[in-house]
């Protein structure tokens, strides 16, 4: 055998015994040396915390900006090399810092906006949602306050309104309201309120959505014969569901409620199209994921307030406007060219019909901007002058994706 043929065979030898699957007791010590390690980025992810909060309590009487873009390249270009010269996928490592400092700067940006509204002292909050325990909006929620607050109290309601009436008749701190989702579209309910309620947006919240179909037991899906869910999340997996035409579509008040339905009932051919989390809490089997129409499936929220809140310039802001037009020909584009005069960029229009007025329309505007920037404020006032009705929704912290 020449040597090329020995290395070979050794090489092959070696793949061989490499190939081999580790014994249950060397699996098991593997896997608790993950869970240490685990538990170690946690313990360090938390101690970087409180180095952020440090430097956010030094920030509060700074002018500098929140963000710093030549800090985080330079702190992702060292990433990179470190993830290179330790073997480690750069891209993947990257990825996870740019994670590690939008977190960063979502606390600062929400605490800066406590601070200038009096509130940083405040540690307790109320929500007003709709559903129940496990819905998208009660996720969203948590997420939006667990950080800032140490105790996140949400209250569920059957709908929409009766959520914003909580929060408007003082029985809630605030609600949170689904406005639009990447699938499905604009939640029109929610925007009627918003013309309807006295309501005052203070914040957002972006949720990817990751709808499951579960069940009380690992059903398979040809044994299905009724599906629940709330219209907003059967609508997303229209798709899916259009390959299960044994099974009978009801409507549900809420994603999570469903869930609940599918666990009291106890019946293996019900399922439900709700949350992992919901499946948790209800203790279900999940049978499939992923199933809206679109990977990318997002939901945004807005946070409504009895009062508006006072933004920080500091803070990458958004503002929400409402306005009818008068009634006449080009009178919305004028509207609309006053942005682009002042170097507006604008996010988002909708419409809607105006309650109560047959053949007329409210119009949905968010920006990009704080409504005390000077360009902003000269833009509002020249919109509103035009417009037969005006409104300013809200200033708040933008939410970057």
């Amino acid at each position: 055998m020449s040597e090329k043929e020995k290395k070979r065979a050794g090489n092959s030898n070696s793949g061989n015994k490499a190939d081999q699957s580790p014994l249950p007791g060397e699996l098991s010590r593997y896997r608790k040396e993950i869970d240490r390690l685990d538990e170690q980025l946690i313990r360090t992810l938390a101690e970087r915390h409180k180095v952020v909060r440090e430097v956010f309590s030094n920030k509060i009487s700074e002018s500098a900006f929140i963000r710093d873009a030549g800090r985080e390249e330079t702190l992702l270009r060292k990433v990179r090399e470190m993830a290179l010269d330790a073997g480690i996928d750069p891209y993947f490592t990257e990825q996870l810092f740019r994670d590690i400092i939008y977190q960063s700067v979502r606390y600062q940006s929400h605490s800066l906006l406590d601070h200038s509204n009096n509130k940083l002292e405040v540690r307790t909050i109320t929500v007003a949602y709709q559903g129940t325990r496990g819905a998208y909006s009660h996720q969203a929620a948590m997420r939006h306050f667990s950080e800032r607050y140490d105790d996140v109290r949400c209250i569920g309601f059957k709908t929409f309104e009766q959520a914003a009436m909580a929060m408007v008749e003082g029985e809630t701190d605030v609600a949170i309201l689904p406005i639009e989702n990447t699938t499905a579209g604009s939640i029109n309910d929610s925007y009627d309120l918003l013309a309807d309620k006295d309501l005052h947006i203070t914040g957002e919240e972006v949720l990817k959505v990751n709808h499951c179909l579960m069940a009380c037991e690992p059903t398979p899906l040809e044994e299905l014969r009724m599906i629940r869910s709330h219209p907003q999340a059967l609508s997303q997996c229209s798709r899916f569901l259009a390959g299960l035409t044994h099974c009978e579509i009801l409507p549900y008040t809420d994603t999570a409620m469903a869930a609940q339905k599918v666990m009291e009932e106890g019946d293996p051919a019900q399922a439900a199209i709700a949350s992992s989390y919901a499946a948790e809490l209800y203790d279900l089997h999940i049978l499939a994921k992923d199933l809206a129409n679109q990977p990318g499936n997002y939901t945004r929220f807005v946070i409504v307030s009895p009062e508006p809140m006072m933004c920080d310039p500091r803070i990458p802001a958004k503002t929400s406007l409402m306005l009818a037009t008068v009634h006449e020909k080009g009178a919305l584009l004028q509207c609309l060219k006053v942005l682009d005069r002042h170097g507006i960029n604008m996010t988002k229009l909708e419409s809607r019909p105006r309650i109560g007025k047959p053949w007329q329309y409210l119009f949905y505007v968010d920006i990009e901007g704080n409504r005390d920037e000077p360009n902003v404020k000269k833009a509002l006032k020249e919109i509103e002058n035009k417009a037969a009705h005006f409104k300013v929704l809200g200033c708040y912290p933008a939410q970057e994706e």
